[in-house]
């Protein structure tokens, strides 16, 4: 049984203890001042940065620096207005993790067989791994080709990215292995397909009127937002819905919180949708002239089609088979980039004139290539409004909105009907607007009939969706707000849908790149499309085939998808080539801030990276990964990493990481190792210096320089960026970049595309990235890839491995359970070794209704086993009234540093042993992480290992899972270790 002493000592009174010294600072605010002289407070500075204990959001932080040694971490309450001061937790344990004595110090080789608990680490010469990591590459590019080696990266410490591109652009390989696509890539995916690259994010700083939470509880661990913002949202909204299927700490202060049952979130937005399209609560002009709403589709008709548009897509893609009525289709010699609607308005009187597209006159057009309506002018959109936004934090300003330009000229395209069309051949076929087809496939999706799926009242569905989609204050042009939505929503086979959902919901209610609405990622003052990731992509182009993105990535025979999107490759066929050789032999990897827990079925992927023939880690620890690698690579921690930074979603700062403390003498930053091993492997990191904004000669660049270049565009080197941060703070994008990030409605200014594209005239072309430059409530992309039709509108199936989807599971495996919350103290896979992160969680626990513990004779604090026909693990039992009967909540990616053998011990609490790797979201691939039976039961001495319902290592020795535990200590900071050459 888990016992905790939080009575007896708190984290938070650690927490002052350590951080007392800050009080030394005569002005503890004042970034990178220095106090002179004698006494106690001789050689204390304050350096303002950016956090990075967590994963996606950037809370800004003042670190306090005494003789060297960083003591405190604290809120830049002062110029961090995306973050309020915020300060967690795990914020304030970094010191621990900077200081601790099992952090890796040194590049270190195997010397034991993967066969073995022990690896047998030695320390080795960064010259001779780098001369390994060189000849192991080579020689398996040389055999086998680049495809056959694959790069795994983690979540965004922008600094450690390079598995997206850099490494891949090394050897030529496809296969990038990222956490991306279970963490957040699905929505990037999907709105890259049907609007923009990443709009899913929603801009909180500027404060909803109705904050919905959809499935996150990011006050308690950042992911989209700061903890102490999210509170904020949540007090100042004027209605906050909390969509969760559990209760939260925050969502106890909802006005109204809907226990759904998982898996079923794109169930209740389409009814959303059918009750906002049935009210008529739609924002009309955005639907007609910003969506494919009102493009015909012809269901008979042969696809055809022009060009397929992926802007962030490595190599050519397959021509266009759509249905989507064109010129083309109707005219011999027509353009297959102008789709056809029907206008009601032509023929009605005199200033409405028949058009000659076709017979009946009714048939007019909008132009892809030239981003306009059939008669429109070329012209640039420069009519704006202010309309200062309620409860703006301190130190922002508020942004221009464009007006909503009409049709011009005017015409009405229909939205729903049938009518007749001939097509160039002379046949006549029946046309639809996509409109009426998604229309009448949310009608299968009635408040009533979503209750029967989800689980939540018909009259909630409905009082909620009208609330949302009506405006509080008209007036203002746009909706209350966007959709905060969080990671549950793609985890359960529905990934994309789900998200091309939300993306259509937020559209279709004026909350798209409207005042917190839903915007993309922040634009800034860094270069070009670097924004968000400055060192990602290399320079190094030139003899690369990049046509192996489309043809050769690792998935693409069962998810056709992933050859349009070229991201990343399927982890799960990764897996499988490594085991099989099918399609093509992979032999071998690196893993750059990463891990194989968070996706798939952990126990095989573990076995695979144990059959490589040569596996780089770069980390700061030995990781669960680490035990099958060959070379392990350590690297710096935030607190001594200096890196542009700007807000990865919506919140619309700009800022920096600045080195607070020097690193270990023998550690490494991520970004010069790859340099490094470009060099040693005599690739050029940068083929054209020049032309790739570095100085002329400068092949193999330092991280300076390339800092350098991504501030360039200030008028600064880095050196003087720096220093300008400390003195300034954080920068608010829509003050800094007006036209890009300062301005709303981005469509109807031609800058929402980057980089952009321009008409005839020479002025950027408004609309979306898509092929038809519009909203794709209709996706052209999924048409062509997915022939078959199945995706074409956003749908929703259930989930096929829960009672929903078979309802004979239930049998043997009764509770539908759920897992990835956060937990205050933790990130994923990340803090189990910090001492005070683990004193305060140190055993993985499953959330139980009190009934159904109660049947199962299980008492809180218990060891339990979860079990599902792939694995079993054991966590203790958390009874919980603010989960269903029915359904249980575990806990994701546990591991113990503490255990002294390969994997550390992964196997025994993670949850992802128990996955089915091969049921996947059919568009990209998201493992079927949540929603999914199991069987629950008491861990006893007769059915546990070693006779111990704790779990233990190979040679029985117990977890920690008490916090009075000694073995804590042992972990506490050692200040002279990180000294050693």
């Amino acid at each position: 049984m888990v016992k905790s002493l939080l009575t007896r000592r708190s984290f938070v009174k650690l927490a002052a203890v350590v951080g007392a010294a800050a009080g030394l600072a005569a002005t503890p605010h004042q970034a990178l001042a220095e106090t002179g002289g004698g006494g106690a407070a001789a050689g204390v500075k304050v350096v303002r940065t950016c956090c990075r204990a967590c994963g996606k959001n950037e809370c800004g932080v003042l670190v306090t620096v005494q003789n060297g040694r960083a003591v405190k971490v604290e809120g830049d309450a002062e110029t961090a207005f995306h973050s309020m001061g915020n300060c967690c937790t795990k914020s304030q344990s970094s010191i621990q993790a900077a200081y601790h004595p099992d952090r890796l110090y040194h590049p270190m080789k195997r010397t034991n067989p993967k066969t073995e608990t022990d690896p047998g680490w030695v320390r080795i010469s960064w010259d001779e791994a780098y001369a390994t990591i060189a000849e192991k590459f080579q020689e398996l590019k040389d055999k086998y080709g680049g495809e056959s080696m694959f790069f795994m990266g983690g979540t965004s410490r922008i600094w450690t990215q390079h598995a997206y591109a850099g490494w891949l652009q090394l050897v030529e390989s496809p296969n990038a292995v990222t956490a991306w696509q279970i963490c957040k890539g699905p929505r990037h995916m999907a709105t890259q397909m049907q609007s923009e690259f990443a709009y899913s994010w929603m801009a909180t700083s500027d404060r909803p009127r109705v904050f919905v939470q959809w499935g996150t509880a990011t006050e308690i661990s950042n992911y989209d937002e700061s903890c102490r913002t999210t509170v904020d949202l949540a007090n100042t909204a004027d209605e906050y819905f909390s969509i969760d299927p559990r209760r939260t700490g925050l969502n106890h202060e909802a006005d109204t919180w809907v226990h759904l049952r998982p898996g079923t979130d794109g169930a209740l937005a389409l009814s959303w949708a059918n009750v906002i399209i049935e009210n008529n609560l739609f924002k009309d002009l955005f639907v007609k002239r910003w969506t494919d709403a009102p493009f015909l589709v012809v269901d008979g008709m042969e696809p055809s089609g022009g060009a397929l548009v992926n802007m962030i897509a490595w190599s050519e893609l397959k021509p266009m088979r759509t249905r989507l009525l064109k010129e083309g289709d109707v005219k011999e010699g027509g353009s297959m980039a102008r789709y056809l609607v029907w206008d009601e308005l032509a023929g009605t009187d005199g200033d409405h004139p028949l058009h000659d597209n076709d017979p009946t006159g009714h048939l007019t057009y909008f132009d892809a290539e030239t981003g306009l309506w059939e008669g429109e002018p070329d012209e640039v959109w420069s009519e704006f409004y202010d309309n200062p936004q309620p409860n703006l934090p301190k130190g922002t300003v508020p942004g221009r909105i464009a007006k909503e330009s009409p049709f011009n000229p005017e015409i009405d395209p229909a939205l729903r009907g049938t009518f007749d069309v001939v097509l160039a051949d002379g046949a006549t076929y029946k046309a639809r607007p996509v409109w009426d087809h998604f229309a009448e496939y949310a009608q299968n999706f009635t408040p009533e009939k979503a209750a029967e799926i989800t689980g939540v009242a018909a009259e909630v569905i409905e009082r909620m969706a009208k609330t949302w989609a009506t405006p509080l204050d008209p007036a203002t042009g746009y909706g209350n707000g966007g959709l905060q939505y969080g990671l549950a929503p793609e985890h359960a086979c529905n990934a994309i849908q789900n998200n091309r959902i939300f993306d259509t919901l937020v559209g279709m209610t004026g909350n798209w790149d409207t005042p917190a609405g839903n915007r993309g990622p922040t634009c800034g003052m860094f270069s070009g499309a670097e924004d968000a990731q400055p060192t990602i992509v290399t320079g190094h182009f030139e003899g690369i085939d990049w046509s192996i993105f489309h043809d050769k990535i690792l998935g693409h025979d069962k998810i056709p998808t992933l050859s349009w999107w070229q991201q990343w490759a399927d982890a799960n066929a990764v897996q499988d080539a490594i085991l099989t050789g099918d399609p093509y032999p992979v032999r071998g990897g690196l893993c750059e801030a990463s891990g194989f827990m968070n996706q798939g079925n952990s126990t095989k992927y573990w076995e695979a990276l144990n059959a490589l023939d040569f596996f780089v880690v770069q980390d700061l620890w030995k990781t669960p990964a680490a035990g099958a690698a060959d070379i392990l690579l350590p690297v710096y921690h935030w607190l001594e990493v200096d890196c542009p930074r700007i807000s990865q979603g919506s919140t619309g700062a700009q800022g920096a990481n600045c080195r607070a403390i020097e690193p270990p003498a023998d550690c490494r930053f991520d970004v010069d190792i790859v340099t490094d091993v470009y060099k040693a492997m005599g690739v050029p990191y940068a083929d054209d210096p020049v032309s790739f904004g570095l100085p002329e000669g400068c092949v193999y660049p330092t991280s300076e320089q390339l800092f350098d270049k991504c501030v360039a565009p200030m008028g600064m080197t880095w050196a003087e960026y720096k220093e300008a941060f400390q003195e300034h703070g954080w920068w608010d994008c829509r003050e800094i970049a007006p036209e890009t990030w300062g301005t709303y409605r981005r469509y109807e200014t031609g800058m929402c595309s980057k980089p952009s594209l321009v008409t005839p005239a020479g002025n950027p072309m408004k609309g979306m990235s898509t092929p038809t430059r519009k909203m794709e409530i209709w996706s052209t992309a999924l048409e062509t890839y997915e022939p078959d039709g199945r995706f074409n509108l956003p749908t929703w199936e259930p989930a096929i491995l829960n009672e929903q989807g078979d309802p004979s599971v239930a049998q043997e495996w009764p509770f539908l359970m759920t897992t990835g919350r956060r937990i205050p103290v933790y990130f994923h896979s990340e803090h189990r070794q910090l001492p005070w992160c683990r004193e305060l969680w140190p055993a993985p626990r499953m959330e139980i209704n009190p009934d159904d513990a109660k049947e199962l004779g299980i008492e809180q604090g218990d060891w339990v086993w979860i079990e599902s026909p792939k694995g079993k693990v054991r966590q203790t039992a958390d009874l919980y009234y603010g989960i269903e009967p029915g359904v249980v909540n575990a806990e994701h990616q546990w591991w113990f540093p503490e255990l002294d053998q390969a994997g550390g011990g992964f196997d025994l609490c993670t949850i992802n042993c128990l996955v089915d790797g091969d049921v996947q979201d059919p568009v990209c691939g998201a493992s079927y992480l949540r929603a999914y039976n199991v069987k629950v039961y008491k861990a006893t001495p007769e059915n546990s290992p070693f006779g111990n319902p704790v779990p233990c290592g190979e040679d029985g020795t117990p977890i920690i899972y008490d916090s009075s535990d000694e073995r804590l200590k042992t972990w506490m900071p050692n200040y002279e270790i990180r000294e050693e050459a």
